[in-house]
């Protein structure tokens, strides 16, 4: 993309209503609005073209109207946010080669300029469906933690795995010094001629070892750009407590 050319891409929020963790989590109030609409509201800051809440809730599509952001009401079936991202690009009519960014629906402190750096990587590699950010780790615990999801790169820096295991595994002291570990954070932007595919693409054996869905995608051949960001986002909303934690965070602001 030249420097002339402007950064085209429209931000798409999956919300579900169900949520094992954390009941009816879209709708938890984060300083008088509901948290999506907190989210949609940090993507509006970015450089995206539109912003859309997809649901399968009337609730959460109704609190999105009250507070003017866009919603689509989805189906209830779709076993990924993925499936639901395709289900918004036939609902749009996208044309082929449109960027969506998929925005996690409980990322209310996402940084906007996050979402367009994984836009732009994406706009930058062409060779590329997808496009997704990490950042560097150092601490041993967290590099060891399988809640943590890891990434190692090619010289291009195209994803070649990712894995809850310790990748890469450091033989020796030596090596340990010139091998870096990179933390995956879970953000993608996607082409959607790649959305539409990858609802037609069966469960792939790593994915299904791993429970990361990203590896469908590699396990079909489709390439995966990653950006290296320099510091990992505020973190998101799993548990009551993390709640209260991004409750502060707001009050505070």
């Amino acid at each position: 993309m030249s420097a002339n050319q402007t950064l085209d891409f429209l931000v798409v929020i999956p919300a579900r209503i169900g949520s094992s963790r954390l009941p009816r989590k879209p709708l938890a109030d984060l300083g008088g609005k509901p948290m999506v609409v907190r989210v949609a509201e940090r993507a509006q800051q970015s450089l995206a073209q539109s912003v859309v809440v997809a649901t399968d809730s009337a609730e959460i599509e109704a609190a999105c109207r009250e507070h003017h952001i866009e919603c689509l009401l989805t189906s209830a079936d779709h076993p990924t946010g993925t499936d639901r991202l395709a289900e918004v690009a036939q609902l749009l009519k996208l044309p082929s080669n449109t960027l969506v960014v998929n925005v996690q629906g409980d990322e209310p402190l996402i940084p906007p300029e996050l979402i367009n750096q994984v836009a732009q990587t994406l706009a930058n590699n062409a060779q590329c469906a997808i496009a997704t950010v990490a950042v560097p780790m150092s601490d041993q615990a967290e590099i060891d933690n399988p809640n943590v999801v890891k990434v190692v790169l090619n010289r291009a820096g195209e994803a070649l795995y990712f894995s809850r295991a310790t990748i890469p595994f450091v033989r020796d002291t030596q090596s340990a010094q010139k091998t870096a570990h990179l933390r995956h954070l879970g953000i993608y932007a996607y082409r959607a001629d790649f959305l539409q595919a990858y609802t037609r693409l069966e469960p792939a054996p790593p994915e299904q070892a791993e429970a990361l869905e990203q590896l469908r995608a590699l396990w079909n051949g489709y390439r995966i750009a990653v950006h290296i960001a320099s510091e990992a986002p505020p973190a998101g909303v799993d548990t009551p407590e993390d709640l209260e934690r991004v409750r502060r965070l707001l009050g505070a602001q």
